[in-house]
């Protein structure tokens, strides 16, 4: 199969055999550089030897979208995303009709068509002369397969994303109900599609608004929030290798000394590994007051926050010192 836009057809001779345990599976997305906690875990591996989709539920920034990418890894499958949106509908997800090759084909195609036609007395007859051909024009030549029928029409299993599946609207959410119950979807020309190998469903929700209860009782469901400090400090091991451990423990505690504020937005995970770089980029092996408040923009993206974090930043500068009193320097 032509891998899709959004399909990620994963690496060469990658495998596709089931963990045989949620260890397993938490060992194998440790190599694919994502730091799991056991319940999602064994979250996953559930949803994976159920065959039943994954909700993954939590603020924004806690790596959902990134288990997906690891988990298509760690299978050795490849990964189709579908980015939902407000207005997304059944055609940008599922399939189109090529209308422009449908047209050209159409303007090449008139010489036969017009034989088709050719001593029909009146409209209706013409139109019912070229009806029979009608089912050309609507053929597998012309379909272009939107992710929901390229992770469904896929030889191979493949991990499905429906990513930020709060932003499309009720109406789409009804629609993929059918999808995740019946891992088929109907295409009135073509008929029946249903899964060749049944994927791997996980939907990520940052609850801008409500999952009908509908969508949850067909799914599993993990909740996914800001890690504890061990587990940032073997996030940002794994992201920048040979980091300080005494600065990696300062990054972690004052990220999450800012956490525990009240702000607009909370520096997602990605956001403190970009700021343990920038401090790696300035020659910083310590945080100082200074060079907090001169690099607050990598983690905060609101001046409100970033005001309301220069006014305790003291207090901030503090938690890091003593949370990377006790490591070492290097």
């Amino acid at each position: 199969m032509t891998p899709h836009p959004d399909h990620d057809g994963g690496a060469p001779g990658g495998r596709d055999d089931t963990p045989a345990s949620a260890g397993e599976l938490d060992a194998r997305l440790a190599a694919a550089s994502y730091i799991s906690d056991p319940a999602t875990s064994l979250a996953l591996w559930l949803a994976l030897r159920m065959d039943r989709p994954l909700l993954l539920e939590g603020p924004a920034g806690v790596g959902k979208t990134d288990l997906a990418r690891a988990a298509a890894a760690a299978l050795g499958r490849g990964l189709v995303r579908l980015q939902c949106y407000e207005g997304l509908d059944e055609a940008k997800a599922l399939y189109e009709w090529d209308y422009a090759k449908q047209m050209l084909y159409t303007q090449l195609l008139r010489d036969a068509v017009a034989k088709e036609i050719a001593g029909a007395a009146s409209l209706s007859d013409a139109a019912r002369a070229i009806a029979g051909s009608e089912a050309s024009f609507f053929s597998e030549h012309f379909l272009i397969a939107r992710p929901l029928l390229a992770a469904l029409r896929s030889e191979a299993p493949v991990v499905l994303l429906i990513d930020e599946v709060d932003r499309a609207d009720p109406e789409f959410e009804a629609f993929l109900l059918e999808v995740l119950s019946e891992m088929q979807v109907t295409i009135p020309e073509l008929g029946t599609i249903r899964a060749a190998r049944p994927p791997l469903v996980l939907l990520t929700t940052n609850a801008t608004r409500e999952m009908t209860e509908a969508l949850r009782r067909r799914c599993l469901h993990a909740f996914l929030d800001y890690p504890p400090p061990s587990r940032e400090v073997a996030i940002l091991k794994v992201a920048i290798p040979g980091i300080e451990p005494r600065l990696a423990a300062q990054v972690v505690a004052f990220v999450g000394a800012l956490r525990a504020m009240d702000l607009r937005k909370l520096p997602a995970i990605s956001e403190t590994i970009d700021w343990a770089r920038a401090l790696l980029l300035l020659g910083r092996r310590a945080i100082s007051p200074e060079v907090a408040r001169e690099t607050l923009g990598v983690l905060l993206k609101h001046q409100r926050d970033r005001s309301d974090a220069e006014a305790r930043l003291g207090a901030l500068v503090k938690a890091a010192e003593q949370a990377g009193a006790d490591e070492p320097a290097t």
